[in-house]
């Protein structure tokens, strides 16, 4: 089994869990969220900011603790609120984002016509310096390709997605394989990292050696 499938089974159980707990329509023991800032519905909110996949009303219904349908209504609120449509006078002003249901599940997401204007800042990033994340990434990179990310957040200590993500745009990174057994990525530097670095190829990268601890010179 791959983690693609190993990941998509164990979401599977997780909907299985939260819809056998949300049966009975009744929300699980949890925070009062109408006495917080914009009640139930900025919590339901916060919560879809952060999200990094499509959740489901299940999901959300059992990270809110509150019955499915109650979740599905505030969903609609939002998404009427998102589109300019205020439930008070009938009109409001369109947000920039929108959210969307999308393979599932509920997510925030930029609205497409803002397509050009978001592309122009993106353009504008590429030529801003590496974070000191995104260089220890690269190394990691550099040094063990071809490597999973998972290998990679294991000998970071953090997830490194995001990082990863930045590094292919920049074009430094890119996928070379897969690995047989997991079925994971596998991901090693590019030509651009070469020249960027002034090097032939990637034998005159400097030795890392005497410059880790005893522990440490397995990895690398």
């Amino acid at each position: 089994m791959t983690d693609t499938d190993q990941t998509r089974l164990d979401r599977t159980r997780a909907d299985a869990a939260d819809s056998a707990e949300m049966a009975d329509g009744t929300a699980q023991e949890g925070l009062d969220l109408d006495v917080l800032p914009g009640g139930a519905l900025a919590a339901l909110e916060a919560l879809l900011i952060i999200a990094e996949e499509p959740m489901t009303e299940l999901r959300l219904a059992s990270a809110l603790a509150l019955p499915v349908d109650r979740v599905e209504t505030l969903v609609a609120e939002l998404v009427a609120d998102y589109d300019g449509a205020d439930p008070t006078s009938g009109s409001g002003r369109p947000r920039g984002f929108e959210l969307r249901r999308l393979a599932g599940g509920w997510r925030i997401y930029s609205r497409a016509e803002f397509h050009d204007v978001l592309a122009g800042y993106v353009l504008d990033g590429q030529s801003a310096k590496l974070s000191q994340a995104a260089l220890e990434t690269l190394a990691v990179v550099a040094y063990r390709q071809p490597v999973s990310r998972a290998r990679i957040s294991a000998i970071r200590g953090v997830s490194v997605d995001g990082v990863v993500r930045t590094l292919v745009s920049r074009g430094l990174i890119e996928e070379v394989g897969t690995a047989e057994e997991s079925g994971a990525n596998l991901y090693g530097t590019t030509g651009e990292f070469l020249e960027r670095m002034g090097l032939e190829s990637l034998d005159e990268l400097p030795k890392l050696a005497p410059y880790l601890p005893d522990d440490m010179n397995e990895e690398f």
